[in-house]
């Protein structure tokens, strides 16, 4: 019997940060962000030789281990790992061993939330084999628990939600880990043309975002008013790109995106470098009206809003920087489960 999994990565469109505490904890946190057509997937093969391995094709990475109840957690796999774990204690099993695999369709710190989505893909593939009875809420407060709490790897919490329910959401945080999931209707002709105008360019670079991450709760921490005003303004931002959206404002987006990029930046050293700053100005020099780095920043992706036909301009613009534009569209659906 094989069980797999699928589960979208996602684009943060506004108030990104606004989901890790302290802060959302003691202001309340709001995010708007979409799924797309790239994935991190997962599959469990039962086996007969009493042997677990655990296998990241995207990564070149394999573990061989005798069967047992907990995998010592060692820097190698250790997302993986982390969730056989967790689910050995909570929904204790025994067979006679399996092959758990996984690939992303983007690589790690890219800023699209390749790490959770790997997380929920995992857990799905587990619920799926055990028939676990958990619903969406369920399966992202536990990867997330799993991410931030087992393993204690810092960040934020919009990334399993998105995962598990896909599709364009406006999500609220609170204190006591509490998440609402705000799915939004948006007019297929208003996301056709957010996709044909949003531009996702990968920097070749990568960025180890828990660093940022932390630096950011620390300031946080420390009441430090430079970086709380811009977490407050991030929020707000991502009220005003959800009512753009919802109404077809697709324009202002560009606008809406540069607030962002410029408060993000104050929120922690690190966010943005030369490089990003350069990529930026050349993208707004052919006529992008504004745009992100995604994720916690350093690295990874950016998207950019191009209004009209100037994504073409924006491409060539690009080009001298030696990075990659991807192509993508919205995806509507979250974490998917099936057995063969």
């Amino acid at each position: 019997m094989i069980h797999r999994s699928k589960a979208p990565l996602r684009i943060g469109l506004a108030g990104g940060g606004t989901d890790v505490s302290p802060y959302c904890d003691q202001f309340g946190g709001a995010i708007l962000n979409a799924t797309i057509s790239l994935n991190a997937s997962a599959t469990i093969e039962l086996r007969e030789d009493n042997k677990i391995i655990i296998e990241a094709f995207d990564r070149d990475e394999k573990e061989i281990y005798d069967w047992d109840t907990q995998l010592s957690i060692n820097g190698k796999l250790d997302l993986l790992k982390g969730v056989y774990n967790r689910i050995q204690i909570d929904y204790p099993f025994e067979n006679k061993g399996f092959k758990l695999s996984t690939s992303v369709d983007a690589p790690a710190g890219s800023g699209l939330g390749t790490s959770s989505t790997l997380v929920v893909a995992v857990v799905g593939a587990f619920v799926e084999m055990l028939q676990l009875p958990l619903g969406e809420y369920d399966i992202a407060h536990y990867a997330y628990e799993i991410e931030r709490i087992d393993l204690a790897l810092a960040g934020g919490r919009q990334d399993q939600y998105a995962a598990t329910f896909g599709g364009v959401n406006f999500m609220e945080f609170y204190n006591n880990e509490k998440v609402i999931v705000n799915p939004l209707r948006i007019r297929q002709q208003y996301l056709d043309e957010l996709e044909n105008n949003l531009l996702l360019y990968y920097t070749a670079t990568s960025r180890e975002s828990a660093k940022i991450i932390s630096r950011q709760s620390k300031n946080v921490t420390e009441k430090k008013e430079k970086t709380i005003e811009a977490m407050h303004n991030l929020k707000m931002q991502a009220l005003m790109m959800k009512e753009a959206l919802l109404k077809g404002q697709l324009d202002e987006m560009g606008n809406i995106l540069n607030i962002g990029f410029e408060q993000k930046r104050q929120m922690a050293e690190g966010i943005n470098n030369q490089l990003i700053d350069d990529i930026y100005a050349a993208a707004k020099s052919a006529g992008a009206t504004g745009g992100k780095i995604s994720g916690a920043g350093g690295g990874g992706f950016m998207i950019f809003y191009c209004p009209g036909s100037t994504k073409y301009s924006v491409i060539k613009q690009l080009a001298k920087f030696g990075g990659l534009v991807r192509n993508y569209q919205f995806n509507k659906h979250g974490l998917k489960t099936w057995s063969v």
